[in-house]
């Protein structure tokens, strides 16, 4: 039974149990060292008192963590974020309640601290509805002929440069960059120090096969970085004709400009046949920029980033309206959290949002609240799968111009 089973916030003591249940639940080689138990917890930056696992007769069965993060929202405000990460159960554990206890555990400290939001991506779309989540940003890949792009030459504006270098220079021009690109891209978070060492390989995880990439810099006329793309070659040869693969790994740029030069580099490079785009925004620049958008095919589009609101005067208040106008909110939330009925009144000035007694324009569940507060999911789609109830005819579509933003929000990294 569940209640024989201790969940609780582990200590150091525990990090060597907790690592070897984290690979286990992950599907990795059953293996921990001693190294495994000092690097792990350092490289993933774990805190004890944010990190739970579940203990059966002294062994970790179950693992849970969070991470402070700042969630940029519509019009470049941010909010305090519960990032959850490192979520399993081992195998011989499953069906016992251990993820609700501690979920539950980890929104009720969230919520102490005064986070407006709880975020995560989802291993598996039907686990985090029931927690009151809601898919908020979506991803797509595309894969890329290059034969086929119509590309013409790679074109750089006067005075910009590409540059490659190496890891230590990422870390040293990434951060700042990352900075302004998140204050432009709703559904982006902060990266830490721990970030830029594994994403340039000072301090890999070891379960992962590190093989170092290319990283190009771009630099407009000013000398100022303006974009960052960090890709792998996987180099095939056929007939002794060239059939390379170009993957990649993150694409930012803090405009249009930029990211089109780093686009077209990347499919300017000798002997690529082909792209691999990485999980991008749905509505990514890149197929637009080919002269045959056919040649980019979508390889995998999916739900990414879930979110939860823990407090809806916070959350709505921070983010930006395009449009003037009044909806009166009812959510429902079995938590409580989010529960109630909400008055929000915006603008672009700004938006006031406060409990009200009045009869609702809109009925809808926290989940659904989580899905639409990104401004990317539409609440008239929602009404139409019965998801979100109209109670005023027209009221979601009138929510949809206050909520809906013109790009579509997008998280560029995995936690």
């Amino acid at each position: 039974m569940s209640g024989a089973i201790e969940v609780r916030y582990i200590e150091e003591s525990d990090y060597a149990d907790w690592v070897l249940a984290l690979r286990k639940g992950f599907l990795r080689p059953p293996l921990a060292t001693e190294q495994d138990a000092t690097e792990i917890p350092a490289i993933l930056e774990v805190e004890p008192a944010r990190t739970q696992g579940a203990f059966d007769d002294g062994r970790c069965v179950a693992t849970f963590r969070t991470m402070p993060r700042e969630l940029t929202v519509p019009g470049g405000g941010t909010v305090p974020a519960d990032a959850v990460t490192n979520v399993s159960v081992t195998a011989t554990h499953r069906r016992r309640g251990l993820l609700s206890r501690m979920m539950a555990n980890g929104l009720v400290a969230a919520k102490e601290r005064g986070d407006a939001v709880s975020i995560l991506i989802a291993a598996e779309y039907p686990i985090y509805g029931r927690f009151g989540y809601g898919p908020a940003t979506w991803v797509t890949e595309w894969a890329v002929e290059i034969s086929r792009a119509r590309l013409g030459r790679l074109e750089l504006p006067d005075g910009a440069r590409i540059d490659l270098v190496d890891g230590a220079e990422v870390r040293k021009v990434g951060p700042e960059l990352h900075e302004r690109v998140r204050r432009l891209t709703p559904g982006a978070i902060n990266r830490t120090d721990g970030f830029w060492k594994q994403y340039t390989g000072e301090a890999p995880l070891p379960w992962h096969d590190w093989t170092e990439p290319f990283h190009a810099v771009y630099r407009n006329a000013a000398g100022q970085v303006d974009g960052l793309l960090t890709y792998s070659i996987a180099d095939m040869w056929d007939a002794k004709l060239p059939q390379c693969t170009l993957t990649v790994r993150k694409l930012i740029a803090t405009s249009p400009e930029a990211e089109g030069v780093l686009w077209r580099y990347a499919m300017s490079v000798d002997w690529v046949a082909r792209l691999q785009s990485g999980l991008r925004a749905p509505d990514d620049l890149l197929p637009l920029l080919l002269g045959d958008p056919r040649a980019a095919r979508v390889a995998s589009h999916s739900d990414f980033m879930w979110l939860r609101v823990l407090d809806v005067p916070a959350a709505l208040q921070a983010r930006g309206y395009l449009g003037t106008g009044e909806l009166v909110l009812r959510v429902r939330d079995a938590d409580g959290y989010a529960d109630g009925r909400w008055r929000l009144t915006a603008s672009p000035e700004g938006a006031e949002v406060s409990a009200t007694t009045a009869e609702p324009d809109l009925t809808l569940g926290a989940g659904e609240l989580g899905a639409l507060y990104l401004g990317d999911e539409s609440a008239v789609r929602l009404a139409a799968l019965g998801r979100v109830a109209e109670h005023r005819p027209g009221a979601a579509a009138r929510a949809d111009a206050l909520l809906r933003t013109p790009r579509r929000p997008w998280c560029p990294d995995i936690f």
